[in-house]
């Protein structure tokens, strides 16, 4: 899955009241877009942990985590108080676009393990891995062992340039 920052919420965001009082104890729910459908948001880049829905904000008014959105979908957001009364509702929100991460390495001699500086889901073909220009095949050349780490299936020569995007 790959997940994108909230415009609405997203990272410090405040929400207030129609009076311009921070909205203490304010839900923020999330749904499909156009639906009443929850759609699920999440608390980090590697979108792994789910806010919950609805999102309580804090006595500022700000939500507790970052709100991530999964690419897969196109949210409607609704604001209320904490009783539960309709300040707003917006609809067909995704997420921002991402600038996208890369790191170059230079191998040594027979090197496997390559450490990776940014996190990526793994298993969703979000990452491009590139040996001297050439693109690697997941599984065939190398395979993900964690969020931050791959391993090549054969040692790489000393002085090889492997490149990762995302």
């Amino acid at each position: 899955m790959s997940v994108n920052l909230s415009p609405l919420g997203g990272a410090g965001w405040q929400f207030f009241s129609d009076s311009g009082v921070p909205l203490t104890g304010g839900l923020l729910y999330t749904y499909q877009a156009g639906t009443t459908t929850p759609a699920p948001t999440y608390t980090s880049t590697l979108g792994t942990v789910a806010n919950t829905n609805p999102i309580i904000l804090n006595a500022a008014g700000r939500p507790p985590n970052e709100i991530w959105l999964d690419n897969a979908y196109r949210y409607k957001f609704v604001l209320k108080t904490a009783a539960d009364v309709l300040i707003w509702t917006m609809d067909n929100i995704s997420g921002l676009p991402s600038a996208g991460s890369e790191q170059q390495q230079t191998a040594t001699a027979g090197q496997t393990v390559f450490n990776i500086n940014f996190p990526y889901t793994v298993g969703n073909n979000s990452l491009n891995v590139y040996v001297n220009g050439s693109k690697q095949i997941i599984t065939l050349n190398y395979v993900e062992t964690s969020t931050t780490r791959i391993t090549f299936v054969d040692g790489l020569n000393i002085g090889d340039i492997v490149e990762f995007v995302q």
